[in-house]
């Protein structure tokens, strides 16, 4: 299983239009954000995107992702799902829905938002989804991967990580935008390879998890490697945090790729 990650920044991405800051102004290529969103594929070669947020077009060329299987979409926060009208291309081209898996809350919004999608309509070319609740948490399977969603909160709002395990072994999860995870969902971040993990800066805030908040979860859970994500500018620059991380955690950077996590 290999994990790229497409974006790994805060709903303003880094840098943030017009911000006079050092960290917007960089020119480390690591502190380029693009929004939040990942790649996860199979030994089988399906593709598994977490989150379609603005970006999601700019994303797929970059990284020239040719299919895609499913979509986990965490919450419907703009910065998540402001991408979705993209998906057409792969509707085109596979000739097929796409595949969306969410909780009852991010669908709600989405079908709302997106009405033109899951309305009767004629119109050729429109986006094509098929919706999946996974609000019960149970898992499920998209191609050789066995998916587990992971209940939090983001603020008020209940949202989604997800663990995968897949046919070969190896194990991940991904979290984003929480700032509580309930504590019947914790046995579901241990015995992971990776653990990929929210911290938006190094002071505490309302609906996302800071620094020392996710180093405090990684500590408990043990997983062999972790890697923080959705990040804003005032986390200040990567070389310099990296710097501070215990040896197995790492700021994640755009267009990182992470295979063969069983030998992390």
């Amino acid at each position: 299983m290999t994990i790229t990650f497409l974006g790994t920044g805060t709903s303003q991405g880094v840098p943030v239009i017009a911000c006079p800051c050092a960290v917007c102004h960089s020119s480390d290529p690591h502190d380029k954000r693009l929004r939040t969103a990942a790649l996860v594929t199979d030994s089988g070669q399906n593709n598994l995107l977490i989150d379609i947020g603005p970006d999601f077009r700019a994303q797929m060329l970059h990284n020239q992702v040719d299919h895609l299987d499913a979509i986990l979409i965490t919450h419907a926060h703009r910065d998540h799902v402001g991408g979705i009208d993209d998906i057409r291309p792969f509707n085109w081209i596979q000739k097929s829905n796409m595949e969306i898996y969410a909780n009852s809350e991010a669908i709600r919004s989405i079908k709302h938002d997106y009405h033109y999608i899951f309305d009767y309509h004629q119109y050729p070319g429109l986006p094509e989804a098929t919706m999946h609740d996974v609000s019960d948490g149970n898992p499920f399977r998209v191609g050789k991967v066995m998916v587990t969603p992971i209940r939090g909160m983001h603020k008020d709002l209940p949202v989604l990580g997800f663990r995968m395990e897949d046919d070969n072994g190896d194990k991940l999860a991904y979290i984003t935008d929480m700032n509580y995870i309930l504590p019947e969902e914790m046995v579901k971040l241990i015995g992971l390879d990776l653990l990929v993990i929210n911290a938006l800066r190094q002071q505490k805030h309302f609906s996302h998890f800071c620094l020392s908040e996710s180093l405090q979860i990684i500590d408990r859970c043990a997983p062999k490697q972790a890697y923080l994500t959705h990040m804003s500018h005032e986390m200040g620059f990567h070389a310099v945090v990296e710097a501070t991380l215990p040896p197995n955690v790492h700021l994640a950077y755009d267009n990182l790729k992470i295979e063969h996590l069983k030998s992390l």
